[in-house]
């Protein structure tokens, strides 16, 4: 995966339009059929694709616009897992499920959705995975002694499936994990199942880990301090945080700490529609560069653009992108 200095991507999900809105929820009240909606979804995510590459990222991915939420398009594949069908009205709703035995190995059929995505472009790609951490906080555990069992477990399962996408040809891989902000006190076991999850994974590892994005509000508050030292033991090359909402705060984590891993660095707010210029993401990513070396910063949003309107998510990806040549053409790089 060859990119250029400063290379920028998505955080992972592409704006949802209102009409896949609508023919998903047609969908859970039985108005359309599966195979129908398999067509829209390639459709859908073939539109995303494009429009990343006409926005000039250097690094794409399929825009998640065949998962409903964060959650239930890995919850429905795990094996094991009991799904009340009947709880999800709206597509955006989280199933109801429950765990009530150990969870048994199987394929979560990830590989094809990856494969449809490389076969749609000709630019490097990410995949994105939500993490075993924050899976295991929206399933009732009705077998697990504790949460950090039913992670492993989960982890056990879904590092199989990591593996084969990396055969595939996935060289980058994205971890979700938001929830280690709503819990941060299960950060020193939550990074000891996300190393059991990469384990013998061949390709590049991230992880992500923002304040939740639900319905394009924050999910809580805080610092990243909290993170620290304990993720410096993470086996993964490369950390993503939001920074554009925040103001740049806890950058000086990364010179105090001196984490081995390469920045995720947002340098736009999702949670705000007001199109950023390409100068304001320059400064940003001139302040991010007074902590890490350039040669260690990835430019991305700061989590996914799933809520905002096609036209605005569009626009700020295009400012990011010229943000970033301004500051390439700086370092004359």
């Amino acid at each position: 995966m060859t990119v250029p200095l400063l290379p920028t991507t998505m955080v992972g999900s592409y704006s949802m339009p209102s009409w896949l809105e609508r023919l998903k929820t047609d969908y859970f009240a039985r108005r359309i059929s599966r195979h129908d909606l398999d067509e829209i979804h390639d459709c859908a995510v073939r539109s995303a694709i494009k429009d990343q590459e006409m926005a000039g990222l250097d690094i794409v991915t399929d825009g998640e616009l065949r998962r409903d939420n964060m959650i239930d398009y890995f919850v429905e594949r795990l094996p094991g897992i009991h799904i009340d069908r009947s709880s999800k009205k709206f597509y955006y709703d989280f199933y109801d499920s429950e765990v009530l035995g150990k969870i048994p190995i199987a394929a979560l059929g990830l590989v094809d959705d990856f494969k449809f995505l490389l076969a749609n472009t000709e630019r490097a790609t990410k995949f994105c995975i939500t993490g075993p951490h924050s899976l295991a906080k929206r399933v009732r555990n009705k077998y697990y002694p504790t949460d950090e069992a039913l992670a492993t477990d989960i982890a056990r399962v879904m590092n199989m499936e990591l593996k084969e996408l990396a055969k595939a040809g996935a060289e980058l891989i994205q971890i979700d994990e938001p929830y280690y902000s709503g819990f941060p006190e299960d950060l020193a076991w939550g990074v000891k199942v996300l190393n059991l999850l990469v384990e013998g994974v061949d390709a590049k590892i991230a992880v992500h880990i923002c304040y939740g994005n639900r319905y394009g509000k924050p999910s809580w508050e805080g610092s990243y301090r909290y993170l620290f030292p304990t993720i410096l033991g993470a086996k993964i090359q490369q950390l993503s945080l939001e920074f554009a909402r925040r103001g740049g705060e806890d950058l000086d984590l990364f010179r105090e700490f001196s984490p081995p891993f390469e920045l995720g660095a947002g340098v736009i707010d999702v949670k705000d529609q007001a199109v950023e210029t390409a100068d304001l993401v320059a400064e940003r990513i001139r302040k991010v560069m007074k902590f890490v070396a350039p040669e260690k910063i990835v430019v991305l949003p700061d989590c996914g653009l799933f809520h905002l309107p096609r036209d605005i998510a569009f626009a700020k990806l295009r400012a990011m992108v010229e943000g970033t040549k301004i500051v390439r053409k700086e370092l004359n790089r």
